[in-house]
């Protein structure tokens, strides 16, 4: 992303990709030379920094799919095309001064510049690598479970309090109204999110399932990102109630299709689409007139279909999320293709089974679930009680 990804996501305002700023150098006035960020006078570094940590997290959404059973190479060689050409080149269109953003596309943090863009290229490498041993048995889904709903929750909370970086943090500034306004939107789509995940959840499964109510809260935050910067806070509400239907409905319609440990191509994929959907809906027109970025009318931002009646800021929405979601489906398609043909996408059955914790990475991710007691604490210790499983140890 330092060697060519920042220049051709934000470099310059053309309608294809950007020219300037490749390793950060041969650029003169940031402000002229990164136009898509010169509503903040901070300096080149920190932008960069900033934009850095949306090409991470586009990445690792486009590789959450696969875990489990792709060979550790494939991290690397397919984030090396990714984050330097394919994810920048769809930011530049949707919100670095390219065609779709000239057309009047509205994303404010990424609904479809980031997360459907993550979960298209997860679902490209998937369809090549196919589904865990053991997942699917006589043609029915097998539920692999994570290893700690702990971890889980507090992973959810971490990603909640992020996202106010994520979308306040697009305003590029943190003194201003607008920060405080775009985090306020936040907060209550991903609650809204919550609330949604929890009732649908309820009326499917009658329980009230965690991991179905963080995923909620991911969807209430994901659907938001688009709509964050053009939104009233009302709005939020049943953007992030919406999210959270969709990924319960959307996990469980998937999970019977396509393995995919994470949830990423639901709660990023079809929840983007619809964030991305929500702003051609909710739009306010002197937000889109205070970003300079909009479907215009006579010279006048129309908005949403809320606000003008109209359906041309949907209807760009649309076609816009239709051409991104094109573009890094093809093109990451090629390139798992190419890995697959040179190298090979799959651990062998062996290294599946043993877990690639050892088998990549030389040592146990949870040393209690596989090492013998008197490996990991004195062989008398062991048998005394003191362990746990009723003092036969770790492992039981």
């Amino acid at each position: 992303f330092w060697a060519t990804g920042f220049a051709l996501g934000f470099g310059g305002s053309g309608a294809f990709a950007g020219t300037k700023g490749f390793f950060l150098t041969g650029f003169s006035d940031p402000l002229t030379a990164f136009p898509a960020m010169s509503g903040s006078d901070a300096s080149i570094y920190a932008k960069f920094l900033f934009q850095y940590g949306f090409a991470a997290v586009v990445l690792m959404i486009a590789l959450g799919p696969l875990v489990e059973r792709v060979k550790f190479p494939v991290y690397l060689l397919f984030g090396l095309v990714f984050c330097g050409l394919i994810y920048p080149v769809a930011a530049h269109w949707v919100y670095g001064g390219g065609f779709l953003q000239q057309w009047g596309m509205q994303d404010f943090a990424g609904s479809t510049g980031v997360h459907v863009v993550g979960a298209v290229g997860g679902l490209a490498g998937v369809l090549l690598l196919g589904p865990r041993r053991g997942k699917y048995r006589d043609g029915v889904s097998r539920p692999l479970p994570g290893h700690s709903l702990l971890m889980f929750g507090l992973g959810i909370l971490i990603l909640w309090f992020g996202w106010f970086g994520f979308n306040a943090g697009s305003t590029f500034e943190a003194l201003g109204v607008r920060f405080a306004e775009v985090a306020v939107v936040t907060n209550l789509s991903v609650a809204c999110g919550v609330i949604g995940a929890t009732l649908v959840n309820w009326l499917i499964e009658r329980d009230f399932n965690i991991a179905m109510i963080g995923n909620g809260a991911i969807a209430g935050a994901v659907a938001i990102t688009a709509p964050s910067g053009y939104v009233e806070p009302w709005a939020a509400v049943p953007t992030g109630l919406i999210g959270g239907a969709i990924v319960v409905l959307g996990l469980n319609w998937i999970d019977d299709k396509i393995d995919d440990p994470i949830g990423a191509i639901t709660a990023h994929g079809m929840v983007g689409l619809w964030g991305t959907i929500a702003v051609g809906i909710f739009a306010v027109p002197k937000f889109a007139a205070s970003a300079g970025v909009g479907v215009q009318q006579g010279g006048e931002f129309l908005g949403g279909l809320v606000y003008s009646g109209s359906f041309r800021q949907l209807g760009v929405q649309l076609a816009g999320v239709a051409i991104v979601a094109a573009f890094v489906f093809i093109t990451s398609l090629a390139v798992f293709a190419a890995i697959k043909a040179t190298i090979g996408l799959r651990v062998e059955d062996r290294e599946e089974d043993e877990g690639l914790d050892i088998t990549d990475h030389g040592m146990y991710g949870y040393p209690e679930v596989f090492i013998p007691p008197t490996e990991l604490a004195d062989a008398g210790l062991a048998t005394v009680g003191g362990g746990r499983g009723g003092g036969t140890g770790y492992g039981a």
